[in-house]
């Protein structure tokens, strides 16, 4: 991997105006060296391109640190499929911690020698007569083409204003482990994988621990022997795309499977060991919040959709002659939570930490091309922006549904660079792919 102008964490160069002789020029220029903007330079090595992948920070640096301490991936490390790459070790089956991922996010880097350059943030990408001028904290460069691979942002509700300044609050990115929170009882905003999995580990630290259970999507981590994941690849549910549904910009908003590890993870084990289950956080005044009387309902609406996933497993093992090759089904029991409370004083129920696993947004403020949709994110149907020459990679649900996984960005990294080379012929968004329902 070459590192191209390494400036010490922290300490970019001082923002000035740069003259036409000042910049310099490039072919493609991929802004983000995380799973999707590496996959993307591979793609262009392959294609004899020349680029540059610049980062604000470090390649894979989301998962170097906005990632708490225990986290495992969710799919197991056979899927971690990137263009001319994948996993080759003992354990296929297993899960990667974050420290793995970057060791092999940086090995696959190094397979191409990626030309990376880090710690450089970019601070303007606006059109040009031809391409593009893109600033950044280490100068300037004039690209005919941009890929916009950059990661998204914490999403936190507006109410976080309206809590008590003495609780002490957090999105997912900044959580760590139990030892990094103050002393004092957790309620934590979100029922996805990050929700269930932070909160049962604080309630396995010790901790008092309040769950504020929104829409979610419950699974099992293994069904007839098999983990669920190769499950949904079998049956095609990882490759439907945008095209496929109905409403692209709810479907872009389902929630992240309700996973661990190897662990089975869900609503009723967090009951059982001493979580707090309540409907959604809707309100806050201080210390008081007020919750959703809506728990039953959204348990029984994860429940209906997991059913029918099983329903659609069972049905592909029958129509493929696969019966005897994989085990009987599973008896899953289904989660059956009580109600619970509508209002919560905090501080009598001795919470000290609000922590959000509310997800995230794409947001680019330093993008000033006119290429944004309703929702403030960039309008693309497979990367491609009315924009032309602008591409954007690592989107939720961009493509493909599989699009978020380290195994997705193969086939939209592909597509884009088939578009750029003139090899492919994919249209621009129209108004269906800016977030509106057919």
């Amino acid at each position: 991997m070459r590192l191209a102008g390494i400036a010490p964490a922290g300490r970019a160069a001082a923002v000035k105006d740069w003259t036409e002789d000042e910049m310099r020029r490039i072919d493609t220029l991929v802004i983000g060296a995380g799973q999707a903007g590496l996959a993307t330079s591979r793609c262009l090595t392959e294609a004899g391109r020349e680029h540059v992948v610049l980062d604000r920070a470090r390649p894979a640096e989301s998962w170097r640190s906005a990632r708490w301490d225990s986290l495992r991936l969710l799919t197991p490390n056979w899927m971690s499929r990137l263009p001319g790459w994948s996993y080759q070790g003992s354990d296929p089956d297993g899960y990667m911690s974050g420290p793995e991922l970057v060791n092999y996010l940086e090995a696959y880097a190094t397979s191409f020698d990626a030309p990376v350059q880090p710690w450089t943030a970019v601070l303007d990408v606006r059109s040009a007569d031809v391409g593009y001028q893109v600033t950044t904290s280490t100068g300037s460069w004039r690209a005919r083409h941009v890929v916009v691979a950059a990661g998204p942002r914490p999403r936190v509700p507006a109410l976080a204003a309206d809590l008590a300044p003495g609780l002490w609050q957090l999105h997912t990115n900044r959580y760590r482990n139990p030892r990094h929170l103050p002393p004092g009882g957790v309620l934590v905003v979100g029922a996805s994988a990050s929700g269930v999995q932070i909160a049962n580990e604080l309630r396995g630290a010790g901790r008092d621990v309040v769950l504020a259970v929104g829409q979610h999507t419950r699974l099992p981590r293994r069904y007839r022997g098999m983990d669920i994941l190769w499950w949904l690849e079998r049956i095609g549910a990882l490759d439907r795309t945008v095209d496929d549904v109905a409403d692209v910009r709810r479907a872009r908003r389902e929630p992240s499977l309700q996973l661990a590890d190897e662990r089975a993870l869900d609503l009723d084990h967090l009951a059982r060991r001493g979580v707090v289950l309540t409907g959604r956080l809707t309100a806050a005044d201080g210390y008081q919040v007020h919750l959703a009387d809506d728990l039953p309902s959204t348990v029984a609406a994860a429940e209906a959709r997991l059913r029918r996933t099983m329903d659609a497993i069972d049905e592909h093992v029958g129509a493929a002659g696969l019966a005897g090759e994989v085990l009987a089904p599973d008896d899953i029991r289904p989660v059956r939570v009580p109600r619970g409370p509508t209002q919560l004083d905090l501080r009598a129920a001795g919470i000290s930490t609000v922590v959000w696993a509310t997800g995230f947004d794409y947001r680019y403020p330093w993008l000033r091309v006119p290429v944004h949709d309703a929702d403030g994110e960039i309008a693309q149907y497979r990367g491609v922006t009315r924009a032309p020459g602008l591409y954007t990679i690592g989107l939720r649900f961009m493509h493909r549904r599989n699009a978020q996984f380290v195994d997705g960005v193969r086939h939209d990294a592909r597509a884009i660079v088939q578009h750029l080379t003139g090899t492919a012929d994919l249209a621009a968004p129209g108004p269906r792919h800016e977030g509106v329902s057919r």
